[in-house]
């Protein structure tokens, strides 16, 4: 190795945290409390390592000056201290380590497996297996007139995508661009996304992460990227500029052209754990400089890790200075990277104080008091894997939250297991019964069918079991409950694992497809959709593709042509939800009109045409549900406090095996009934015996709703 240069550095200051570069300078700040030395380490362009010793230490900062340093220097730090995992220390200055405040990360991890037990120091250096930190300066990037959309919490509609597999395939994106961030801000993704109607794409893990070494010894790698090595860090491998802080410009311009387009962007952060895993996993940053500090440890044990998420050690967010670098980096990515708001990876994990979920612990209380986050859209993901850990509905009023629920209960109505319709009319109205009782708003459900943990939603229709043997853990992956039918058939029509696909079958699988999207954008809450969902992507059953970064993940962009009807189907319920409140309601509804003698706001209808009763809430058999919106029932108020009205409409849900007769209800309700959206028509004439497009009906007629169907009608 080196030796370690004797030369000198300016004191410099303790604050801020990290590398700073300002006039031809550059400041290295590093937090490291219990540690006896600190080594900054310079690596040249032919990876030649020179060590300085950082001198100056202020509270608690290991801190330095160095003139000539300039942005695209790459670096680390050799943390020096006691060994003595019984009391969570951990110090190994044989191990290169991460900048927790790096701007940029250059270089890949290449794993080497251990020579000694999890509690013994291994001795072997570990600066040619990992990646460098990198200095970035100020880029001058011209942000022109950008500035936050703010577009309301019930005017969102969320489409999740990830920032490589969504333009691999893309036929309009030029190959050199593909699967990047300037793959993403291509003209021909954008008019996709806004031709669509979403109004904000969430963006899986995009802070820099590495795989873990299970997965690079089967060779493979982690795809969704929820190992995050670097919380500051675009990921540098979706940059098609570079490491060398080009990808921090690269991200920068993604985001100003979604801003351009109309649209906003989220972040799905995991700040609940690392990519260090447990005491037998990599030391490559937090372990190294302050473990008890930056983890949650066993105190009768402290040598173990607590585990509340399933990858062998949970981050410490209630401890003051974790907690301060996953705010510093929360702020920075608004402030300096323009994002529009984050989606929380396990969020209880965060919110646990000592061991249990406190809605009251540091973490919630710092966010619902900093002026700049709370301005942003916080999304939680409301579980984890420890216990008590499960908190749907529970987190506070800035936040919203993942319905799982809604989820679970939309899946099993369409594949008519759902036990009659109750929790269906809750989920379709925007789940009262889990954010109404706090005072908390309809769009605090983030209503989903699908995400990219689990099924796709042409896989939901087509699969009864997982496939997840090219995971190569045998299939014991990925979840069992997925609520799902495959119409008879096991496997998508194509797949060469299944059998022949009858054309009814694929039909009567469309007309899920559209029946589910139908569900999903006409409910009150925030609708999120998964990325090709619009398209028929599928994953060939696999429903846990973590690992698949290849065609089974990537978006297939040719789906467009065989599924027009669902991407047609899409684009008009999304524009009919922009044009109509009534599908966006502030409030919740209360089952009453807002004023004497006029409608109820809401309206619950059986096949008879009246109004549900206690004993058709409590039948179980059900599975046909008329909901009545009432468009002079709208509770909530415009900018200048004036009413909102708007047109009504009558849904009716179908999802039994027979066709059955349903009557339109009458006065107060309505005298005409027009037909705006119709799922048993699939554009191509299969069923055209039963479309109704621009059919008028009388109140009172009866209406026959063949089987597993939706139908839309305006009402007047």
């Amino acid at each position: 190795m080196p030796r370690p240069s004797q030369s000198i550095p300016w004191p410099g200051r303790w604050s801020p945290l990290g590398a700073t570069h300002h006039d031809g300078a550059t400041n290295f700040a590093l937090w490291a409390p219990d540690a006896e030395q600190v080594e900054l380490c310079f690596f040249d362009d032919e990876d030649n390592e020179t060590r300085i010793p950082l001198l100056n230490r202020t509270f608690d900062v290991w801190h330095g000056r160095f003139p000539g340093v300039r942005p695209g220097q790459r670096y680390g730090y050799r943390v020096h201290g006691p060994w003595a995992p019984d009391k969570g220390l951990r110090f190994n200055p044989t191990k290169l380590l991460m900048d927790p405040y790096a701007r940029a990360i250059d270089g890949d991890y290449i794993h080497v497996d251990p020579e000694s037990g999890p509690d013994d120091p291994d001795e072997r250096d570990s600066a040619p297996f990992v990646p460098r930190s990198v200095v970035v300066g100020d880029d001058d990037f011209d942000w022109g007139d950008d500035s936050p959309a703010r577009i309301p919490w019930d005017n969102t509609v969320i489409y999740e995508l990830h920032a490589r597999g969504y333009t691999m395939r893309h036929p309009d994106v030029p190959e050199d661009l593909r699967g990047t961030y300037a793959g993403l801000a291509h003209p021909a993704v954008l008019e996709h996304l806004t031709g669509l109607g979403v109004t904000a794409v969430e963006l899986l893990p995009v802070h820099e992460f590495i795989s873990e070494p299970h997965l690079l010894d089967q060779g493979s790698a982690n795809y969704w990227g929820y190992n995050t090595l670097g919380f500051f860090a675009p990921h540098a491998d979706y940059s098609v500029g570079g490491a060398g802080g080009e990808q921090v410009i690269e991200f920068k311009a993604m985001v100003k052209a979604m801003h351009e387009a109309g649209l906003e962007v989220i972040l799905d952060v995991v700040y609940n754990h690392t990519a260090e895993q447990g005491a037998g996993g990599p030391t490559l940053c937090f372990r190294g400089i302050d473990n008890w500090a930056y983890y949650r440890l066993d105190s009768h044990d402290p040598s173990n890790y607590l585990d509340y998420t399933g990858t062998g050690n949970t981050f410490n967010a209630s401890h003051p200075h974790a907690l301060r670098l996953v705010m510093d980096s929360l702020r920075y990515w608004v402030t300096e990277m323009h994002v529009d708001g984050f989606r929380f990876d396990l969020a209880s994990a965060l919110a646990r104080s000592m061991h249990d979920v406190d809605m009251l612990s540091s973490f919630m209380t710092v966010i619902e008091q900093d002026p700049v986050l709370r301005e942003v859209k916080l999304i939680a993901e409301p579980w984890d894997v420890g216990p008590g850990g499960y908190q749907v509905g529970e987190f506070p009023h800035l936040w919203t939250e993942w319905n799982d629920k809604f989820r679970g209960t939309v899946r099993d109505h369409w594949r008519g297991m759902a036990g009659g319709v109750h929790d269906l009319a809750f989920r379709l109205s925007g789940s009262s019964d889990l954010y109404a009782d706090d005072g908390r708003r309809p769009f605090a459900s983030i209503n989903f069918i699908t995400a990219h943990d689990g099924f796709t939603l042409r896989d939901l229709v087509s699969y009864n079991e997982k496939h997840n043997d090219a995971n190569g853990e045998e299939n014991r992956d990925g979840t069992d409950d997925n609520r799902s039918w495959n119409h008879g058939v096991e496997g998508v029509e194509g797949d060469s694992d299944a059998g022949p696909v009858p054309p009814s079958v694929t039909r009567l699988r469309h007309r899920q497809l559209r029946n589910l999207m139908t569900t999903l954008l006409l409910s009150t809450g925030v609708p999120m959709m998964t990325a090709g969902d619009e398209m028929g992507r599928t994953q060939f059953g696999n429903n846990n593709a973590y690992c698949q970064d290849n065609e089974t993940t990537w978006v297939d962009w040719s789906l467009r042509d065989e599924f027009t009807d669902l991407h047609g189907l899409v684009q008009r319920l999304l524009a009919l939800r922009a044009r109509h409140p009534v599908f966006r309601q502030r409030r919740f509804f209360e089952g009453r009109p807002i004023r004497p003698g006029g409608r109820k706001d809401i309206g619950w209808f059986a096949p008879s045409g009246e109004e549900m009763d206690e004993a058709d809430w409590h039948d179980e058999s059900r599975r046909t549900l008329g909901m009545f919106l009432s468009g002079d029932g709208i509770r909530s108020r415009g900018e200048h406090g004036e009413r909102i009205t708007d047109d009504s409409f009558l849904l009716w849900l179908h999802s039994g095996a027979d066709d059955i007769d349903v009557v339109l209800p009458g006065s107060p309700w309505a005298t005409r009934y027009d037909v705006v959206i119709d799922t048993t028509d699939d554009g191509s004439g299969h069923d055209a015996s039963t479309i109704r497009a621009n059919t008028t009906y009388p109140a009172g007629a009866t209406v026959a709703l063949p089987s597993r169907s939706c139908l839309l009608l305006r009402a007047t």
